[in-house]
C-alpha cells in the first residue's frame, strides 16, 4: 500500500491517515491531491475530515527541502447531511514551516461543492474512488525482503490470478488547483518544485502532533511494513533531516536486497545512492509540464503512474511486477477538475 494505514499513529484516526499525494498539471494550473480517511480500513466510526486535525501542502521552491509555502486546510464537524464546511490558507516564507502561523484565508467552501476564487484557485473536498492499485501478495513479499534482507519471494504466486487490493473501495480526497503564477514567482528559470503533505492533530497542550507526512509514493510499503517503529518516526519530523535521520536505516534494509538478489557488485554502494534518492522524502515537480512517476525521472505523480513497480524495482534493483495496472481500477479518474474518480457504490467483494 503507498500510504494506507502505514503506521499504529495513523491507524488512530484513519481521517488523518493520508494515502497518497498527487501532484500534476491540470486544466488550469498545478493540482495538488491527497486521498485519507479510505475505506479499506473497514467501517468507519466518523467519516469524512477530523475538525481537530490540519492538512497542509507544502511547497520548497529552492531545494532545501523547507517549506516555502504551506497550503492549510481546516474543517468544520459534519452536519446532519455529513457535510463539513473548510477552510484554505495560505502561508509564505519564514512563516510556512509555523504550525501557529495564521496565514491567509484564500478559499472558503463546502464538501461536495467546487470552489473557485478571483485568482483563479479551485479547491474540492469530498469522497471520491480510490485510484490506486496494489497485489496483497507482491506487497508482503517486498515488505518482507527488505525486513529480512533477501530476494522478493513469489514462488507459488501466479500473477494470472493477480488482483487490485484495493478496486472498488472509496476515499476522502482534498484537491486543490493553483495557478502555476502562484508558484513560478519563487520557483526561478528551473521551474521546479518539491512537494509533500502532512496531517496534523491538535493537542491538549495546545500544540500540533505530526500523524502522517507523505512524499515520494511506496516508502512505507518497502520499509515500514514489520517495522511500525519505523512508520511512526518517519510520519513525523522535516524532510531535511531525513537522509541525516533515516539514511542508514534506508541502506542497510536495499544493501540487503540487492546482496541477496546479486544485482549489484558493491550493494552497499548501490543502496547508499537509493537512500540519497529517497531522501529527503520530497516528490519533484517542474512546473507546467506532463507529470509522470517513472523509472527514468520523478516529475509529480499523476492520478494513473505505476507508482508500486517503479520503487520496488528501483530499490531490489531488479523488476518486480505486479502483474495488474490501471485497467483494474474499477472507477476512473477524470481530465476534468476534480479529476479524482468518482466513488463505488460499494467494495468490491474479492
Amino acid at each position: 500500500m503507498s500510504h494506507h494505514l502505514d503506521s499504529p499513529v495513523a491507524r488512530q484516526d484513519i481521517r488523518l491517515d493520508i494515502t497518497d499525494l498527487y501532484l500534476f498539471r491540470g486544466e488550469t494550473g498545478t493540482v495538488f491531491a491527497i486521498n485519507l480517511c479510505h475505506s479499506i480500513f473497514g467501517p468507519i466510526p466518523v467519516p469524512g475530515y477530523h475538525p481537530e486535525g490540519m492538512y497542509e501542502f507544502k511547497i520548497d521552491l529552492n531545494g532545501d527541502a523547507i517549506e516555502d509555502i504551506t497550503w492549510r486546510i481546516t474543517f468544520g464537524e459534519r452536519d446532519q447531511e455529513g457535510k463539513q464546511s473548510y477552510v484554505v490558507r495560505c502561508i509564505r516564507g519564514a512563516e510556512a514551516v509555523d504550525p501557529h502561523a495564521p496565514g491567509h484565508v484564500v478559499a472558503q467552501g463546502t464538501t461536495g461543492e467546487t470552489v473557485t476564487t478571483p485568482s483563479g484557485l479551485r479547491v474540492w473536498a469530498g469522497k471520491a474512488g480510490d485510484p490506486f492499485w496494489i497485489e496483497p501478495d507482491v506487497l508482503h513479499a517486498v515488505g518482507h525482503a527488505f525486513q529480512d534482507g533477501t530476494t522478493v519471494n513469489l514462488s507459488g504466486w501466479d500473477p494470472g490470478r493477480a488482483k487490485n487490493l484495493f478496486a472498488g473501495h472509496t476515499v476522502y480526497s482534498i484537491v486543490l488547483e493553483v495557478p502555476d503564477s502562484e508558484l513560478l514567482a519563487g520557483a526561478g528559470d528551473s521551474r521546479r518544485i518539491g512537494v509533500w503533505a502532512v496531517s496534523t492533530l491538535a493537542t491538549d497542550a495546545g500544540g500540533w502532533r505530526s500523524i502522517n507526512r507523505v512524499g515520494l509514493p511506496m516508502i512505507h510499503p518497502l520499509f515500514t511494513q514489520y517495522n511500525e517503529d519505523l512508520g511512526n518516526r518517519l510520519n513525523a519530523g522535516q524532510p531535511a533531516d531525513d537522509f541525516a535521520t533515516y539514511g542508514e536505516a534506508v541502506t542497510k534494509a536495499v544493501a540487503g536486497v540487492i546482496a541477496a538478489n546479486g544485482t549489484a557488485e558493491d550493494p552497499k554502494a548501490y543502496a547508499e545512492t537509493v537512500a540519497h534518492r529517497f531522501f529527503p522524502n520530497v516528490l519533484p515537480y517542474q512546473v507546467g509540464t506532463p507529470a509522470v512517476f517513472g523509472f527514468a525521472v520523478w516529475n509529480g505523480r499523476s492520478l494513473t503512474d505505476n507508482a508500486p513497480n517503479v520503487m520496488f524495482s528501483i530499490a531490489a534493483n531488479t523488476p518486480v511486477s505486479l502483474g495488474i495496472g490501471k485497467e483494474s481500477v474499477t472507477s476512473k479518474p477524470s481530465k476534468t477538475f476534480p479529476y479524482v474518480p468518482p466513488p463505488e457504490t460499494a467494495p468490491a467483494r474479492a
